[in-house]
């Protein structure tokens, strides 16, 4: 990539950050995390979505041609799919912050396993993360606007432009595979992400604070 396209990208990606620098819901720390949250979640699915088809063609994971390698990303995002509806039961009893470290745990726990493992269980246990992701975007956003009451408005807003983690992470995991040659070491970035998300989660399994201005 030329010079100039890197100062562009990098342009377009401090915006969010300089638009966000100084507004008094990041000055409240469950909102802060949460929108942090939202970008690291959102960056890591899209990393791991992004790699996979790579992964699971070398030889030490599944072996596969490319095409057989694209027909298991269904898996993944199916996954996630299928997660939500049993997310969605579970969240009803239990409470969505010990969930969501609960989900956070298993991520990293299924990315460790196919780092650790080789042939398909290595393969399976990567795109078994989709069934992990599958509630963490409500429930991160639910948590994180908890308490804001009139401000909740312009709290989903803030949480809207944090996406951009999906443009970010991506970028970053591709680097460092790049850089190092392994897409298990890449691996690294979105098992930060979920640690964070894991963090969180027990954070916010508390009561939500009430301001003044709610």
């Amino acid at each position: 990539m030329e010079v100039q396209a890197w100062i562009g990208l990098v342009l377009i990606l401090l915006a969010p950050v300089i638009w966000l620098y100084g507004n008094d819901l990041m000055q409240r720390p469950r909102f802060a995390l949460g929108a942090l949250c939202i970008f690291l979640y959102v960056g890591a699915e899209v990393s791991i979505g992004s790699l996979i088809v790579n992964y699971l063609k070398q030889p030490g994971v599944m072996n596969l041609d490319i095409t057989s390698a694209g027909k298991m990303i269904p898996f993944y995002w199916g996954g996630a799919m299928i997660g939500r509806f049993v997310g969605s039961a579970v969240l009803r009893v239990v409470n969505p912050g010990k969930v969501l470290a609960g989900v956070a745990v298993g991520a990293v726990a299924l990315i460790l396993i196919s780092s650790y493992t080789t042939g398909s269980v290595a393969g399976y246990s990567l795109l078994a993360v989709g069934l992990m992701n599958a509630i963490m975007f409500p429930t991160i956003f639910s948590l994180a606007c908890e308490g804001l009451g009139a401000r909740a408005a312009d709290g989903s807003g803030i949480i809207n432009v944090a996406i951009f983690g999906g443009a970010v992470l991506p970028l970053a995991t591709g680097t460092l595979a790049d850089a190092s040659g392994s897409l298990t070491l890449a691996l690294l970035i979105p098992v930060a992400c979920y640690v964070v998300i894991c963090a969180f989660g027990v954070y916010a399994a508390r009561p939500a604070p009430q301001y003044a201005d709610a």
